[in-house]
């Protein structure tokens, strides 16, 4: 049986929320996520709380939940999300983030919404990522935002995602993540563009960031399975997205929805769904009242 990881991002599905989650709250639900089995959690980011006032707590979400954890439990990889240089300061200065994760987006649009910065800009901050990491013995992770359509009315296709892979490879970065920020992508689309970048990925872990809408997940899901990836990012229930990203926002893939995807194939997601109660339980909490939306079905 094939093994595919689960990333889970708590993060992601909480960022955009505008009334705030207690830090304790925070700190116990990713408690909660690693004795239900989760091994790689997307847990916190350090950017500016003028734009994400959600995240202002990071550090302190990080301490209480390393305080947390029973001792017979080893810590999960924790990736916490950076856009500029005085975010990368505050992640290697945080116990227990393992992993930095950063967005590079091929759209100049959303670079500058995100970023704000010019396209030599991030490729320059991406390389002082992948040497400080390395010197930090911190893991790197680059998500490869717009990867697979823009909804900028700006040029487009699959050839600039390879064109980024080839340079990320060259700079021997291991870890990418292709992202439907936008939740555009159709299942032929997702096919195509993971199809011709595994033909650039020799010595690299390609994973899929993907949003939808949940009657077209499962087809999203396996279009990226069938292609070749064994990385998933989700968020159980589905909850967030990228607030960047446009007011119809599309919210993340549930995490259940890949699990019940993965099995189809006969995969091995290494979760064990009977062990979601408590934190399935806590995360409707989170929908219902700070998020303010229906429990999902």
């Amino acid at each position: 049986m094939e093994t595919v990881k689960i990333i889970e991002c708590p993060r992601d599905a909480r960022q955009g929320l505008q009334e705030i989650i207690p830090a304790d709250y925070k700190a116990e639900y990713l408690k909660e996520l690693v004795l239900a089995g989760f091994k790689h959690i997307e847990a916190v980011s350090f950017v500016s709380p003028k734009h994400v006032k959600q995240m202002a707590d990071s550090e302190e979400v990080m301490q209480k939940f390393l305080a947390s954890l029973p001792a017979d439990i080893e810590p999960p990889e924790i990736i916490g999300i950076i856009v500029n240089e005085k975010g990368l300061e505050r992640a290697l200065a945080t116990p227990g983030v393992t992993t930095i994760g950063y967005p590079y987006s091929i759209s100049a649009y959303f670079r500058r919404a995100n970023a704000n910065m010019s396209r030599s800009e991030s490729r320059a901050l991406v390389e002082t990522l992948n040497k400080e990491t390395k010197a930090a013995g911190r893991g790197l992770v680059i998500y490869i935002s717009m990867a697979f359509g823009n909804p900028y009315d700006e040029p487009w296709g699959p050839e600039l995602v390879e064109e980024t892979i080839e340079w990320l490879k060259d700079i021997r970065l291991r870890t990418v993540s292709l992202a439907d920020t936008a939740g555009d992508a159709t299942p032929e689309i997702i096919s195509d563009v993971f199809t011709r970048a595994y033909q650039h990925v020799a010595g690299m872990v390609l994973g899929a960031h993907l949003h939808s809408r949940p009657e077209s997940a499962e087809a999203k899901i396996l279009a990226a399975y069938r292609a070749g990836c064994r990385r998933f990012d989700g968020a159980l229930t589905g909850l967030g997205g990228c607030p960047f990203a446009g007011d119809d926002l599309v919210g993340n893939i549930r995490t259940e929805d890949i699990l019940a995807a993965v099995k189809k194939t006969g995969g091995d997601p290494g979760i064990d769904e009977s062990q979601l109660t408590r934190v399935s339980s806590m995360t409707n909490h989170i929908r219902t009242k700070y998020a303010h939306v229906p429990i999902a079905s």
